[in-house]
């Protein structure tokens, strides 16, 4: 059964801590303990050489004597107060002439030393000789340590992950106080902005991104509002003409005729909050992820000839000319790059200066990409209406102009109609010249 993941960032940081102190106060405790170690293995070999060169220089005055019994009681005075050390001494056939050891039982933890030496009895040969030194107290200081070690690591860890837990909640204390601030934040106060003053640096670039999402947030809370303040002019506008007009037909005694002319006047007034509404639909459609459907088209050049065919009596009427320049092929939706298209000639149309020349610049770019852009000479647009042109309802004209062939979606729809192909809008006026197009991403034909 896996353990359960810990949510919370302190208590992650303080298990971590932890960890890595247990870890490093444990390699300090085993590097003390592996030297201790060493070094009372050091000290007992050289305790056992030390004691052998003294059993030599005994065996060597026993040698001068030639008295056995004085070398016994020699060693007997030597290892009285050594009872951690034994000695055994055999002569060549293994007879022992020398055992300190023979009433107990060797250690089961110990150090030991043979040599041999010359015997100097009448029988000759070598005497050879085992020291044994008993570690066992040597042994139970190492555990002891040990244990000592590995309980300081445990305890210096336990004490550093509650000492960083509450360190780590006061740490966090800004993070809280980001969190106050957005729980305040609702639809009505999305101009107000995180506090960042006082804060860490490592949470600067937070406070500052979400600022900017705030700011765009507030941007596209005042365009819903802007947007439906704008729908309904455009629908209260049509629809009062037709329940006035409509209620004066009621009211007087009209001819045939002129019943008509109101009838047609009423359908015009119809197909244009139609037209509104279709676009705007097709804008719903766009935005909720919507997708171009992609079929071969071979020139994109021949595609703008057939929407220009449309234009040409608008055009003709203020002496324009238009001119084509660059091809492309790709798999594209046609019907939408043609409404796109036309949406642009005909906005070009409107501002245009006359008998000047609207140029359809087709051009491809890198990896896949295809630009469209309609060029047109006339006033130039101030650069604060730029990047709203393609918002929905918006007209750099406030005087709303040519409001009834011109609700303000063309723009909008061409916008949609990029993304709806992986690409983007854009437009660019300086010096009396207008370049508002679309890029889209071909797919090979």
């Amino acid at each position: 059964m896996s353990a359960r993941p810990i949510h919370s960032l302190g208590g992650r940081l303080s298990l971590w801590l932890a960890v890595q102190t247990f870890v490093g106060l444990g390699l300090v405790s085993l590097a003390v303990y592996l030297f201790t170690v060493v070094d009372l293995r050091a000290r007992q070999s050289e305790t056992l050489l030390h004691k052998k060169e003294l059993v030599v220089h005994v065996l060597e005055e026993a040698a001068q004597d030639m008295d056995l019994g004085n070398l016994k009681h020699k060693l007997d005075d030597f290892f009285l107060g050594h009872r951690e050390m034994a000695l055994t001494l055999r002569r060549a056939d293994g007879a022992a002439l020398y055992d300190n050891a023979r009433s107990a039982a060797l250690p089961a933890s110990m150090r030991r030393i043979e040599f041999t030496y010359p015997n100097w009895e009448q029988t000759g040969g070598q005497l050879s000789a085992r020291m044994v030194l008993d570690t066992a107290t040597d042994d139970q200081f190492l555990h002891r340590l040990g244990a000592t070690l590995l309980g300081a690591a445990l305890v210096g860890a336990l004490v550093v992950s509650v000492g960083s837990f509450f360190l780590v909640r006061i740490g966090l204390g800004p993070v809280h106080f980001l969190v106050d601030q957005t729980k305040l934040l609702t639809a009505d106060k999305l101009r107000q902005r995180l506090d960042g003053s006082g804060q860490p640096l490592e949470l600067q670039p937070l406070i500052a991104q979400f600022n900017d999402l705030l700011e765009r947030l507030s941007r596209t809370y005042d365009q819903l509002e802007g947007f439906n303040a704008d729908v309904a002019h455009e629908l209260r506008t049509p629809l009062a003409t037709m329940i006035t007009s409509t209620e004066l037909a009621i009211r007087r005694t009209q001819d045939a005729q002129a019943m008509g002319d109101l009838l047609g006047s009423n359908l015009e007034e119809l197909r244009r909050m139609a037209g509104i509404v279709n676009d705007m639909l097709f804008l719903s459609h766009a935005n909720s992820g919507a997708v171009a459907r992609r079929e071969s088209v071979n020139s994109l050049a021949a595609l703008a000839h057939s929407v220009a065919e449309y234009h040409e009596a608008a055009m003709a009427e203020t002496g324009l000319q238009l001119l084509i320049e660059g091809d492309a092929s790709g798999q594209f939706d046609a019907a939408l790059l043609k409404r796109a298209l036309s949406n642009l000639l005909g906005n070009a149309t409107r501002y245009a200066t006359p008998q000047s020349t609207v140029r359809i610049g087709i051009a491809a770019g890198t990896q896949g990409t295809i630009t469209l852009e309609v060029i047109n000479q006339g006033t130039s647009i101030d650069l604060t209406h730029l990047p709203r042109l393609f918002d929905r309802f918006y007209r750099a004209d406030a005087s709303r102009n040519q409001a009834s062939t011109n609700h303000g979606l063309g723009l909008s729809i061409v916008a949609a109609i990029a993304r709806m192909h992986q690409g983007a809008p854009f437009a660019h006026s300086d010096a009396g010249e207008t370049r508002i197009g679309f890029s889209v991403t071909a797919l090979s034909p």
